[in-house]
């Protein structure tokens, strides 16, 4: 009998595949950097990998991940709050275990491996790479281009991201 993947980590793998975040940032997602009204999650720059804050549109799908999650955890610091500790966040590997033992796809697929299946979709689907690659938080690799573009194509990114 497959072990059942628990509400909260199962919501955790959704909001990492439909932010297109690293398990990292998705699992230490604070409810201070979320702007509900806006519908916007800033990423502070010290939780990027690039150093570089990230924006990022909340669509319905994400929105209504939240929705879920928040009478859970509206009272604590992060969105998705430790079992033991809810003072910290869920462990940065709870999405991998799930993935590897209640989903069964040991060996196929790691919680990182959910961007490489968001941006695998969206190129399929004919979205602009440039445009795939800001959802990603990637920098760009034409160095002129991106000395010169401080674009980070927020209202363009809504439609992709749903």
């Amino acid at each position: 009998m497959k072990p059942v993947v628990q509400t909260k980590t199962k919501l955790l793998i959704l909001w990492q595949l439909h932010t297109m975040t690293r398990p990292k940032e998705a699992a230490t997602t604070r409810w201070a950097d979320i702007d509900l009204e806006n519908r916007v999650w800033t990423i502070p720059a010290e939780n990027m990998k690039r150093r570089k804050a990230h924006r990022i549109p909340l669509t319905p799908q994400a929105f209504e991940i939240l929705e879920q999650i928040r009478p859970q955890s509206e009272q604590y610091d992060y969105v998705f709050p430790g079992e033991r500790d809810t003072t910290s966040h869920i462990s940065l590997f709870t999405a991998n275990a799930a993935i590897k033992r209640s989903l069964g796809l040991k060996d196929e697929l790691v919680a990182h491996g959910l961007r490489s299946v968001a941006s695998t979709a969206l190129h399929e689907q004919g979205f602009d790479s440039l445009l795939i690659e800001a959802c990603l938080s990637h920098a760009d690799q034409n160095e002129v281009r991106a000395s010169y573009n401080r674009s980070d194509y927020l209202e363009q990114r809504k439609e992709i991201m749903t």
